[in-house]
């Protein structure tokens, strides 16, 4: 008598494993849909937004700096009527009638610190723009010293008088050297922001020989 076994498995009937591979199927599809619309969505919006917020920055960037120029041109000018004149007594050859006194010198105290007044907070700017500002309050600075040694010179001891006053000299040639780089500067920022040549020199003149506004 055989001995009673089960079917081999090969005859054994197949799982019916259709619907759970379609179900796979479609999961796999719709996950790649996905990746493929954010990457997309990604590719359409994302750089092109990040490059129009860039762009948005930079353009106000370009704007403040632009009034920022304007106003330091301004500033300049104003200024140069007022140095100018300090500067060109103190470097002349003293006159027949003597050289200016102690009341003309405190008057020449007051119109540097004057002078000072508009860089003492100045706004942060442009590489450029800051160091045409740096130029210009560097000059008023070192015309402030020389006036400051002038005064020295004629409220000192009498023997001391001739060597301050010549160092009073040599530092108003050096505010007007300073004045004239950073002149030089601000013309070059002004064209740069399209506002063509803006000469401050302290004589008035335009070294570059441009014609004003020219350039932009």
């Amino acid at each position: 008598m055989s001995r009673r076994t089960g079917k081999p498995s090969y005859q054994l009937p197949t799982p019916k494993t259709g619907g759970a591979r379609l179900a796979v199927v479609i999961v796999a599809v719709g996950l790649a849909a996905l990746l493929v619309g954010g990457a997309a969505g990604y590719a359409a919006n994302g750089p092109d937004r990040v490059e129009s917020a860039a762009a948005d920055i930079r353009e106000a960037e370009a704007q403040r700096d632009t009034q920022q120029i304007i106003e330091l041109t301004e500033t300049a000018r104003r200024l140069r009527v007022e140095v100018a004149p300090v500067l060109s007594a103190l470097r002349a050859e003293a006159p027949t009638g003597g050289q200016p006194g102690l009341e003309q010198a405190r008057q020449w105290q007051q119109t540097m610190q004057r002078a000072a007044a508009p860089f003492a907070d100045p706004p942060s700017g442009t590489t450029a723009t800051n160091v045409a500002r740096g130029g210009l309050r560097g000059a008023v600075e070192q015309a402030s010293l020389a006036v400051e040694t002038y005064l020295l010179a004629i409220t000192g001891p009498p023997a001391q008088r001739a060597a301050l006053t010549a160092l009073a000299k040599r530092q108003a040639a050096q505010a007007t050297a300073a004045w004239s780089v950073a002149a030089t500067q601000l013309d070059q920022v002004n064209i740069d922001a399209g506002q063509g040549h803006q000469h401050v020199e302290l004589d008035g003149g335009n070294g570059d020989g441009a014609e004003e506004g020219s350039g932009g």
